[in-house]
């Protein structure tokens, strides 16, 4: 069987393969690899959250959350030049594509880290995140992804917003739900492929 997305360390071969895809309204040329989310095309439901999402303030700290080779995180560092940018997953394999794939496009404001790393250097420095975009990964089951979303929203500073993009089909007004009874502010705010755009905040 095929290892999952999610795995921390793959073992599969990368077999690395060079890709082209129109991020956001910017062309990027970007290396994808095996074991990776959706390393042979750009996800549906990224698309749909990067259609969606509002602009990102000029600057402030961005959190990619579980970034695979690293389409969101470009997105950000693309509107946002000014801003820290950070790009976090599980999947070692996922960090180091999303780390060159920055590199390769010249976005020095992308920090990719993996999720333990980074978790740690929040938790010592006290830096908070003002932003997040995420398709997040629902497919780890109900429970893994709870624990998940309230570990990162958590490091929300006060004014602090989340957009997350989750399939309808898999629960997305169910998670909606799920957020608003652990006191977060959940709206709807768009609907288009059988995707939800679910706005987060305190």
């Amino acid at each position: 069987m095929s290892e999952h997305y999610f795995t921390s360390s793959p073992t599969a071969a990368a077999q690395e393969r060079p890709r082209s895809f129109l991020i956001r309204g910017r062309e990027h040329a970007v290396t994808t690899a095996g074991a990776v989310f959706s390393a042979n095309h750009l996800d549906r439901g990224t698309q749909v959250l990067l259609s969606h999402v509002p602009d990102p303030p000029a600057s402030g700290v961005f959190l990619d959350l579980g970034c695979g080779w690293g389409p969101i995180a470009l997105a950000l560092a693309d509107a946002a030049p000014e801003a820290t940018v950070l790009a976090v997953d599980i999947n070692e394999r996922a960090v180091d594509l999303a780390a060159r794939n920055a590199s390769a496009a010249g976005l020095g404001n992308v920090r990719a880290l993996t999720a333990d790393d980074l978790l740690a250097e929040l938790r010592s420095s006290g830096l908070k995140v003002d932003l997040i975009w995420s398709n997040p990964p629902v497919r780890i089951g109900k429970e893994a992804l709870h624990s998940l979303l309230l570990t990162w929203l958590a490091l929300l500073s006060y004014n602090g917003e989340a957009w997350f993009v989750v399939q309808k089909n898999l629960g997305a007004d169910s998670l909606a739900a799920w957020l608003n009874s652990q006191n977060w502010n959940v709206t709807r705010a768009a609907s288009s492929k059988g995707f939800r755009i679910l706005h987060v905040h305190r």
